[in-house]
């Protein structure tokens, strides 16, 4: 029963600490953004990309989670999950979990500051952007790193 339960935390934490990034992030990106929305409405739609891009984390964290559930067994078998397995488990959902969390907090910051950028030059856009998705890469690679691991764990069944 351990080893079920290590599975499970394992994908509450994938999603949990992606999740709780993205809202962070897109927390601090959104303040930013509604300031200058305040000053110039017309730059809601280009604003609200910047605010978004920290919320893909959550999203990888999520699919971890799909992937984590998808491989255990029927739940009869599923409740004898060796230990080991169990913590295999959990330690392969922590890449995307942790570059989830910490990725989308600095890409919120890196967002706001895109925001001053295009508060003062609106046809920067795409530069803020460049910024913001270059913090991105990481949480890819925190979800590559998990899906790399989770393919070489086969929990029996």
């Amino acid at each position: 029963m351990l080893g079920f339960m290590l599975v499970i935390l394992g994908a509450a934490l994938a999603a949990g600490l992606a999740g709780a990034g993205s809202a962070l992030g897109t927390g601090i990106a959104g303040q930013a953004a509604s300031g200058v929305v305040s000053e110039d409405p017309e730059k809601f739609g280009s604003l609200l990309v910047l605010q978004a891009l920290p919320g893909t984390q959550g999203i990888y964290g999520l699919v971890a989670l799909f992937m984590i559930i998808n491989k255990m067994p029927a739940l009869e078998a599923a409740r004898s999950i060796a230990v080991g397995d169990g913590l295999a488990v959990l330690g392969a959902a922590l890449p995307v979990g942790i570059t989830g969390l910490l990725s989308a907090i600095y890409q919120g910051k890196v967002c706001a500051a895109g925001c001053s950028l295009v508060a003062k030059r609106p046809g920067e856009v795409g530069k803020a952007m460049v910024f913001g998705v270059i913090v991105e890469t990481y949480a890819v690679l925190g979800l590559l790193g998990t899906i790399l691991l989770l393919q070489r764990i086969s929990l029996g069944g």
